[in-house]
């Protein structure tokens, strides 16, 4: 597996080009690259301090979230029905190479 490239934008509006690892959750990419994702349950679904927005097209090619995960996202800021994900829960997929993500608001 080689390394994913993924373009985030941060809460400020700002591009970021990041690599992901085979190894790596998108929580993990995004956190050992600085960006602003607190993470505060360190990966295991527990919290929603790193709540992305992935576009439609790749919310819908990845799987059904968890009923944890879906009632940590509902009370979040800016929760989308169809675009919020916890990036701790998506795995490394070379099918995700030039995957463009959002940060979510903090709460």
């Amino acid at each position: 597996m080689s390394t994913n490239d993924v373009t985030v934008i941060d809460r400020d509006g700002t591009p970021k080009s990041i690599g992901w690892e085979p190894d790596q959750t998108l929580m993990e990419a995004l956190r050992d690259n600085g960006l602003p994702v607190l993470a505060s349950c360190g990966g295991t679904a527990s919290c929603a301090t790193c709540h992305v927005f992935l576009e439609p097209e790749i919310f819908g090619r990845l799987g059904e979230r968890s009923e944890d995960e879906l009632e940590l996202l509902a009370e979040a800021e800016g929760y989308r029905e169809c675009g919020s994900r916890l990036s701790c829960q998506i795995g490394h997929d070379p099918g995700l190479d030039g995957l463009t993500v959002t940060l979510a608001p903090e709460d």
